[in-house]
């Protein structure tokens, strides 16, 4: 057992406790959805709302951003734990997943609230339109390669912390099972997207307290003034 002793290891231990918050955000931006793009008045209402642009910006492309900071926090202790393949596999998968999936995130904050403004305008082609951009093939393969790579990330990163201690051991198989859940309800069962986005949340909450006393300690670097008294 450890208490983070150097720079680096007390700034990880700050980036943890933004994996809470990721997950909050992700209950939050899942309490409604959007309409089918078959009902496309409907869908056209709801994408033109102030509601939908802010949960885009702050909840999806802002929690991937909180996600990589936190992911890159826990991979400086992963790395000194049981499973550190594991973990630096998990944590590659979990960055490339979330720069990827940002990219979709922003098509959707910025092309659909037009797209939606313009046909409740009377602009006559937007849902043709909407499907050839909005939901064209080329963003229909970001989002699927994306969401693959946010899966495995989940359950590779999930199942390090799990293996690292046995303290963090539900919480590692909470993480990486609600994730792959979440993104399974919001085909099929979304109802239940905001309920194992607070799962996640009190999962990695755990993580960030118990992880940084998990594992050793890190080597402190030389002080400025040591460094100089050698040259």
């Amino acid at each position: 057992m450890s208490t983070p002793s150097t720079p680096l290891d007390r700034y990880a231990a700050s980036a943890l406790w933004v994996l809470p918050f990721y997950g909050v955000l992700l209950a939050l931006s899942t309490l409604t959805h959007q309409p089918p793009i078959t009902d496309f008045d409907a869908y056209a209402r709801y994408v033109s709302t102030d509601d939908f642009l802010v949960s885009h910006l702050v909840a999806s492309i802002g929690g991937a951003a909180l996600a990589a900071v936190g992911t890159a926090g826990a991979l400086v202790f992963l790395g000194r734990g049981r499973a550190v393949r594991v973990a630096a596999i998990g944590t590659a998968l979990t960055l490339v997943a979330h720069v990827v999936m940002a990219s979709a995130f922003g098509s959707a904050a910025f092309a659909q609230p037009g797209i939606g403004r313009a046909h409740l305008a009377g602009a006559p082609g937007m849902a043709a339109l909407n499907l050839d951009t909005a939901y064209g093939p080329a963003l229909v393969a970001t989002i699927g390669v994306s969401t693959l790579l946010f899966i495995a990330g989940a359950i590779v990163l999930g199942t390090a912390v799990a293996r690292t201690a046995p303290g963090l051991r539900w919480a590692g198989t909470a993480y990486a099972v609600a994730l792959p859940l979440f993104v399974v309800a919001g085909l099929a069962l979304q109802v239940l997207q905001p309920v194992l986005g607070l799962v996640v949340a009190l999962a990695t909450a755990v993580v960030a307290r118990r992880l940084p006393r998990s594992v050793p300690a890190g080597t402190a670097t030389a002080t400025e003034p040591a460094t100089a008294a050698h040259r």
